[in-house]
């Protein structure tokens, strides 16, 4: 494992423990050149058979990256824990794998995430939703805060 800092390939793994959903090894590392911690995600092999089919018709290989970065984007500046994040991204690939189906729609994905986001913070869900539906005008944008704030979910009329 290569340092993030450094780039030196010599380290030590200082705890090891399972991520709270299971999906994961957690590993916290330390450099032996810099000395600086970090943190590393082991996971099972199988994003390489899950595969993407864009709104365009394109198919390109699943990467669960660009969901965190999503994630994180839609969170920056939030109280939202990088913990979360990672179990949130964790629950939307899990899903997608346990489906058994070799091919995704980007649509469902997106789905999945909005999904995560409602339950962790609806500020970055309504970012996030800004984004992903593009909504054509504010009345759009509206009728999805409201439903936010009167407790519906994603994409659901509220209470």
């Amino acid at each position: 494992m290569r340092c993030p800092f450094c780039n030196h390939d010599d380290d030590r793994v200082l705890d090891s423990r399972a991520t709270d959903d299971d999906t994961a090894i957690r590993r916290r590392r330390v450099c032996n050149r810099c000395g600086k911690r970090y943190t590393t995600y082991e996971r099972v092999e199988g994003e390489e058979a899950l595969r993407v089919v864009k709104k365009d018709g394109r198919i390109q290989s699943f990467d669960r990256r660009k969901i965190l970065s999503g994630l994180m984007t839609a969170c920056e500046k939030r109280p939202v824990s990088s913990e979360d994040l990672e179990a949130a991204a964790n629950r939307v690939h899990h899903q997608l794998l346990s489906r058994g189906e070799r091919e995704v729609n980007s649509n469902e994905i997106g789905q999945l995430v909005m999904s995560e986001l409602h339950k962790l913070d609806q500020v970055a869900y309504v970012r996030f939703a800004s984004v992903y539906r593009q909504f054509k005008d504010l009345d759009e944008f509206m009728i999805e805060l409201r439903r936010v704030i009167g407790g519906g979910g994603p994409g659901q009329p509220g209470a």
